[in-house]
Formats: structure tokens, sequence, C-alpha cells
């Protein structure tokens, strides 16, 4: 595949270290060159960026126009930072043009690029869409539309923009969705208005292993034992760098407050952190100044930082699609990772929810240095969850009927 490339991004493939092709940069290469709308499952670390981008280059090297022809959407600014990082350098011996719209900068920084559009553009849909509601930037000219990361897109409730976005592209040509998940109502629904004959590729699916990775769960007694195991594992376990999540900005605030206490190198992110404090512990996790970055799924999604081989789940995911995407953090590229989940008695069904999601069974694990009571519960159901305790609730509401 590679070889079929033109010769400026040959070299950069070269250089970047790329011998074989990934499985996902194997199965979309041609249709994306043939211009075939593509509908893409692909976990993170799988190569899916240089998948998408390559194509998109061999495209843009045979057209000799300045105006903006391709875009890619997605779902935060450090995932925006990231692609245009690795378009960067895939297109270092190229003529193409490159450039980045996103939130957190002025609007008035933006202007040069208003001004002289770049050949190729990612952006974030928030920020797009207020650019394009003052009539500041034109995207008629754009031929092919990718979107990266299109159900957390979805999630994040940028359905109304992507399509007028999309409806503002006139020139567009080529559609591709890329996503850890096919099997999303809402994403399917937004498949069928913007992709037409569109190649399925199932290459991500929820029943794979993840066998880079090793997943393990802990039970706790209650936060406060929590809190105790966390810091035994952050003081014990062998990691260049760990990202530790949780479900709300608070708790990850109190987290990161306990990670000081005990004097970790942390740092924190959430969605209440401005942009200058997200680029700064970016720039000291990557500089490993810090080792352990605290937070949530909003920020984190699409964080790639070589050396994160620990991801520790201080809460349970609410979603099997969103535990895939925390512990995809780690081993990527074909490197070894772990996953450890901390399982409070209340999250014993939601995780035991997410194993039959994944149909897989977590690795139970102790910490003999935190001894704790809770071990998980003593019957469980044909699915794997834990037993209620209907009789008792029955009891108690007949208890309170009397007394009325």
């Amino acid at each position: 595949m590679f070889t079929e490339l033109d010769e400026a991004l040959l070299q950069a493939v070269t250089e970047a270290g790329f011998e074989e092709p990934t499985e996902v940069q194997q199965a979309v290469f041609e249709p994306a060159m043939a211009g075939t709308d593509l509908f893409v499952s692909a976990k993170t670390g799988s190569g899916k960026t240089a998948a998408y981008l390559l194509p998109v280059f061999e495209h843009l090297l045979s057209r000799e126009s300045g105006e903006p022809l391709a875009l890619v959407l997605v779902p935060t600014r450090e995932l925006a930072q990231q692609v245009l990082k690795q378009a960067k350098a895939l297109a270092r011996f190229t003529s193409i043009t490159l450039g980045h719209i996103g939130g957190g900068t002025d609007i008035k920084k933006q202007n040069e690029l208003i001004r002289n559009p770049a050949q190729f553009l990612v952006a974030t849909p928030g920020r797009l869409s207020e650019l394009l509601a003052r009539d500041l930037v034109d995207l008629s000219s754009i031929e092919i539309l990718v979107l990266d990361e299109a159900d957390r897109l979805l999630d994040m409730g940028f359905s109304d923009e992507i399509l007028s976005i999309a409806e503002h592209c006139l020139a567009r040509i080529q559609t591709q969705f890329y996503s850890a998940t096919l099997a999303n109502k809402a994403l399917r629904g937004l498949a069928d208005r913007l992709l037409e004959e569109p190649d399925v590729l199932a290459l991500n699916r929820t029943s794979d292993a993840h066998s880079s990775i090793k997943q393990q769960i802990i039970f706790s007694d209650d936060k406060a034992h929590k809190f105790r195991q966390l810091v035994w594992l952050l003081k014990n376990e062998t990691y260049r760098h760990c990202l530790v999540f949780c479900n709300s900005k608070e708790q990850t605030d109190q987290v990161f407050r306990l990670m000081q206490q005990q004097d970790l190198s942390a740092g924190v992110l959430h969605g209440d952190r401005d942009q200058k404090h997200r680029n700064l512990m970016m720039s000291k996790l990557r500089r490993d100044e810090i080792k352990i970055l605290v937070a949530t799924d909003l920020v984190a999604r699409g964080l790639d930082v070589e050396g994160m081989d620990l991801v520790i789940n201080f809460e349970m995911p609410r979603r099997g699609e969103i535990y895939v995407h925390r512990i995809g953090r780690t081993g990527r590229a074909g490197q070894e990772g772990l996953a450890i989940t901390l399982i409070a008695p209340t999250e014993f069904n939601l995780m035991a929810g997410i194993e039959r999601y994944l149909k897989q069974t977590f690795e139970r694990r102790k910490i003999k240095e935190i001894p704790g009571n809770y071990n998980g519960p003593k019957k469980l159901k044909a699915s794997g969850k834990a037993v209620g305790s209907k009789k008792k609730k029955l009891k108690k509401k007949a208890g309170a009927k009397k007394k009325k």
C-alpha cells in the first residue's frame, strides 16, 4: 500500500517509521482512493488517523486549487491538535497547506487562516459553526468530509452542527465516518443522511479481547477505601504515565486534591479548565514533568500520549462504549497496557453489564496491603448481575402501608 503513495508522502511515511500498514490502513486505502463513502469502526491506536490522511493527501496533491478541499471534524481541541500534528508530519515534504479551527483560541488569531484558507482543515464543530454563522469561512469547495470519533461527536450533541456544516460543503464528493462502534442508533441515523452507498468496515468489534491490554477489577468497600487503593496503586505499580478516570468534574477535583496531599506528580483535566491550562497539562505530561493525569471522559477522549501504560477507572463508566474508549488510551500501537477498575458494591451490576457487552470476564484482583470486606455479591443471576432483595423491599413497603 505505502509503495503506491506519491514520493513526497512515501518519504514522510518512511521517516515516520511506518513499515507495514495496519489493518485499518490496509482496509481503508483502496476504497478511500476510489472516492467511496466509508463507515468504519476502528479502535484508538489502530492507525486510523493515517488511514484517512494519506488518501486525502493523495487527492490534494492531484489538485492545484488553494481553496479548502478537505475537512476533518473532531470532538475535542486536543484531538484536533493531534490530528494536525500527524498531518504536518505526513505532509511535510509536500506543498499542501494545513489549518486548524478550534475553540480555546481567540477568533481574531484565526483571521489569517480565514483570509488565506488552507487546503486541509481540521476543526471542532462548535467553533467552525460559529465562524460559518458570521460568514467568516467558506466551505463551498470542500470535496472530502471526514468525521473522526463520530460517535463521540454525537454524544457531545453536535448532530445539528454536523448536518449544517455538511450542507455548506457544496462540492462534497466523499464522506468518511470513523467510530469506535457501529452499533449506535443515532450514529447510524446520521450516516444514513450523509453517506451514499458506503463501504461498511467493522474493524473494531465489541467482542475484541483487547489482547494488548490486561484488564483487572478490584472490589472496594466504599469511596474512602477506593482512595486508599488508588494511592497504593499509584505508588506501587510500574508505569511511565497513568490516566485516572472519574465520572464527574467534582470527583475529578477531589481525586486530584488527594494526589496533591500524597505528593504525587499529577495534573487535572475537565470541562471547567480553560484551554491554557489544558495545553499546560498536556505539555507537562509529554515532557514527563507529571506522571499522572486525572480526567473526565469529555477531555480525555482522543488523548494520545507516548508511554500511557496504565489506566485506572476510579469509577466504573456508565456505558460499555465509554469503557472501551477509556482503556484504549493504553496498549496502543502494539504496546502492552494495564487497565484497572475500582468497583464499589453499587457498581457491580454496571460492571457485569459491561462484561456482558464485551463478551469477556475481567480479571479479579486483590490488594492484600489494603484489605476490604466486599468481595462481590453472594448470588448472581444468569446475566452475571447481582441477585436483588425484592422480598425485603416488598416487606418494607407492606410495613409502611400498615403504619398508615
